[in-house]
Formats: C-alpha cells, structure tokens, sequence
C-alpha cells in the first residue's frame, strides 16, 4: 500500500504508535444548516418550542459529538480537546 502509514503489507488496517509525535496546535470549525418552515422558524427564533431551546441542545450535541470523535472515527485517536464559542 505504499506510503499509507495505517495499512500492513497485505492492505489491512492497522493502528500507528503516534506516542512520540509532538503536539501541534490545531484549529477546526464545524458549520451547520437545517431548511424550516416559517412556522417552525418562528417557534425556534422566539423560544416558543415546547422541548425547549433547540438551538442550545443542538449546540451541546455538537461539542459532545466532537468529545467522542475517537469513538466514532475508526482508527482515531483521542485528541485532547479545547472550545471557544
């Protein structure tokens, strides 16, 4: 496979010793759209929902979402992780 560092000889994946890598600083930025009817629309922008606010529990279910990248990515290691909104 070539220069492919997470395969073997014969093309299966393997999991790569990254122990000795220094650690860089690294930035990410994640975006989102959802299409709403005018109704629905209004019900979110007016805090009118009657689960709540939506645009809050999206926004924690983003974050906790990027805290189990490793888990979800196959092959990923965990990566230390730190926000600003």
């Amino acid at each position: 496979m070539g220069d492919l560092t997470h395969f073997n000889e014969q093309g299966r994946a393997k999991m790569v010793d990254v122990s000795a890598k220094p650690e860089t600083t690294r930035t990410a930025v994640a975006q989102s759209s959802i299409l709403l009817n005018d109704e629905i629309y209004e019900l979110v922008t007016n805090h009118k929902m009657k689960k709540g606010d939506v645009l809050a529990v999206a926004q924690v279910a983003g974050i906790m979402a990027s805290k189990n990248t490793s888990n979800i990515i196959p092959m990923c290691h965990p990566i230390a992780l730190q926000g600003s909104i």
